[in-house]
């Protein structure tokens, strides 16, 4: 009998590769289809990429188109603008396209927009862009540390 031995680390890996190449088929979709994602699915496939292959990981990090808005949200935990709008949009879209399919009362469309509200709160609550060099520093209280304000719109 024909006795296969797996390394257990490289199917991990392959796993993780594998999510990092769907991510990134998806979020590539995305940046053609109006009101699909792509940021999200781009942030999905730079962290199965982190696992998977840091070659990949660096390649798509300092692409030069898909890589500053996952930059800004690395780094400053910022979400363009643009972003944040097709986000309110599409969840928008998605409230009414479950309404009208199962009652504006049901408790479904009514679970859904509650989640939706409190992702809408956090999405609108981050930076649209990350601080330049120029803004001023400034020092909260709570953090006893100096660091720049965001500009927040």
């Amino acid at each position: 009998m024909l006795k296969i031995n797996f390394n257990h680390a490289i199917i991990v890996k392959a796993l993780w590769l594998a999510l990092g190449f769907a991510g990134l088929g998806m979020g590539v979709i995305g940046v053609f289809v109006p009101g699909m994602p792509s940021t999200v699915f781009l942030l999905i496939a730079l962290w199965g990429f982190s696992r998977g292959s840091q070659r990949f990981h660096d390649w798509l990090y300092n692409h030069p188109r898909l890589g500053p808005p996952l930059r800004a949200w690395h780094e400053h935990r910022a979400i363009p603008l643009a972003a944040k709008l097709a986000a309110f949009f599409g969840m928008s879209l998605g409230y009414v396209g479950l309404s009208v399919m199962m009652g504006p009362f049901a408790i479904v469309p009514l679970i859904y927009a509650a989640v939706n509200i409190l992702a809408a709160l956090y999405v609108g609550s981050r930076p649209s862009r990350a601080p330049t060099p120029d803004t001023p520093l400034v020092r909260p209280a709570s953090l006893g540390v100096a660091h720049r304000a965001f500009p927040y719109r």
